[in-house]
C-alpha cells in the first residue's frame, strides 16, 4: 500500500464557498479508480505542540496499491482536472508519499 499525503496552503482570497468547492473537489480525487481510500481534512483541534504545524489549509491523503497506481493516479483526468482548475489558488504544495 502507498499513502500519498498532500498538505495544501491556500491564497488567503478564497472566498468561503469557494474553499467548500475546493473541499468538495478534493473528496472528488476519491472516485479516481486506483484509489482505495480517501481522507480531505483540515488541522485539527489538538492541544498545541511545538512539532505540530496547523499552518496549512486543507490536507488530502488517498490510498492506492503501489507506485504504479500512484503513477496512474497522476494522470487521471480527474487528477488533471483538480490541479488545472486550483493551482492559481495554491500558495504551498508539500507532498509525503510513503510506503
Amino acid at each position: 500500500m502507498l499513502n500519498h499525503t498532500v498538505l495544501f496552503w491556500l491564497d488567503s482570497s478564497l472566498t468561503d464557498d469557494q474553499f467548500s468547492e475546493f473541499l468538495a473537489d478534493l473528496k472528488g480525487l476519491g472516485n479516481i479508480s486506483v484509489v482505495n481510500q480517501c481522507q480531505v481534512g483540515q488541522p485539527a483541534s489538538t492541544p498545541q505542540r511545538p512539532v505540530i504545524d496547523t499552518s496549512y489549509s486543507a490536507a488530502l491523503t488517498v490510498l492506492v496499491d503501489d507506485v504504479d497506481a500512484h503513477n496512474m493516479y497522476q494522470v487521471d483526468p480527474i487528477h488533471t482536472a483538480f490541479v488545472n482548475k486550483w493551482k492559481a489558488y495554491f500558495q504551498r504544495v508539500q507532498i509525503y508519499d510513503f510506503q
